[in-house]
């Protein structure tokens, strides 16, 4: 009973946490403690849950990937273009190709993890670079209007007329988003693949000896996130009814800030879905409350800022252990 408390710990807090910051904020705001804005969060936060529960599986794996924001802007144009190509399409064949499409990016990156042995940070920092440098220079930062019609008409999936004659909504990006939730979650914990994931990024060099394929399990892990990364794209171009091709540039900090606060341990080895969500509700929500507090978004920059350097300074034992074992014992020397 203790074990399974204190591994829900990060969840019951952050839970908690939500729900102090939601009190706040209904007195700070009257807009805040409505349906609409409720539904409103879960519209614009689908993306960024489909991104996070990704990054999440590269987390437990022990890799960082910070690329997979670009990736899916690079995708977006790639499915808007090849839809084209086969004459529209439809929701099935938008789909396959972006997950495809983001599955090949996200293998690139595993690759050249493997083959070069570069650290995941890096790697993907120039990969980050790369995607968004070829994409800005092959689109000459030209967003594309011309969608088909079925990405870009509006699928409500509920809806309630409030009482000032405002519609409350909730969208296909949230349904997509479940899916993916629901998804990874049976991914990660119940499937012999999940287990090893977490056993090779607790431990890689006991997970080799045990004789888990380590370059199986960086190719699944980042082709993961960019299977998700795909259908992200994909989601926000439906939402936006647009594909601009610096719409997600800078999510990657906000999505990365938001896991690890959901309990996400750099150095790998940890993390769940659930804490994910709330991580990403908990980002979410601040920006909901102090953009309707009419304060600056730079305020919010600075807190992502602040999440990520305490989650650093939190996780810094964990990356004591990723050091060479001779360096640490002659550090204890």
């Amino acid at each position: 009973m203790r074990k399974l408390v204190a591994a829900h710990t990060t969840e019951a807090v952050l839970f908690a946490v939500i729900i102090a910051i939601s009190i706040v904020l209904s007195f700070a705001t009257e807009r805040f403690f409505t349906l609409g804005n409720a539904f409103d969060l879960l519209n614009i936060s689908a993306v960024n849950i489909i991104f996070a529960v990704g990054l999440l599986v590269v987390l437990i794996a022990g890799g960082i990937d910070i690329s997979f924001a670009v990736a899916a802007s690079v995708v977006q144009y790639v499915t808007a273009l090849l839809l084209e190509r086969i004459g529209g399409g439809g929701w099935v064949s938008g789909l396959l190709i972006a997950g495809s499409a983001g599955i090949g990016l996200g293998l690139i990156n595993a690759f050249l993890i493997l083959r070069f042995r570069i650290i995941s940070i890096v790697a993907t920092i120039a990969t980050f670079n790369v995607y968004f440098g070829l994409l800005m220079f092959f689109t000459r930062g030209v967003s594309i209007y011309n969608l088909p019609d079925w990405l870009t008409t509006r699928v409500i999936v509920y809806e309630r007329e409030m009482a000032d004659g405002s519609w409350a909504e909730i969208t296909l990006p949230v349904v997509v988003m479940a899916v993916c939730v629901a998804v990874t979650w049976l991914f990660i914990t119940r499937t012999t693949t999940g287990r090893q994931l977490y056993a090779f990024g607790d431990n890689p060099e006991g997970a080799r000896r045990f004789g888990i394929n380590i370059g199986a399990m960086q190719f699944i892990a980042f082709g993961w996130l960019g299977m998700m990364a795909g259908i992200a794209g994909l989601m926000q171009a439906h939402y936006a009814q647009e594909v601009v091709p610096n719409a997600l540039y800078g999510r990657e900090l906000d999505v990365l800030a938001a896991v690890v606060l959901g309990g996400a341990r750099l150095g790998g080895g940890k993390g769940t879905v659930l804490g994910c969500v709330l991580g990403v509700l908990l980002v979410s929500i601040t920006q909901n409350g102090l953009n309707l507090m009419g304060v600056s978004p730079f305020a919010f920059k600075m807190i992502v800022g602040a999440i990520i350097l305490v989650a650093i300074t939190l996780s810094s034992a964990r990356l004591e252990n990723l050091l060479p074992m001779r360096t640490r014992k002659g550090d204890d020397r």
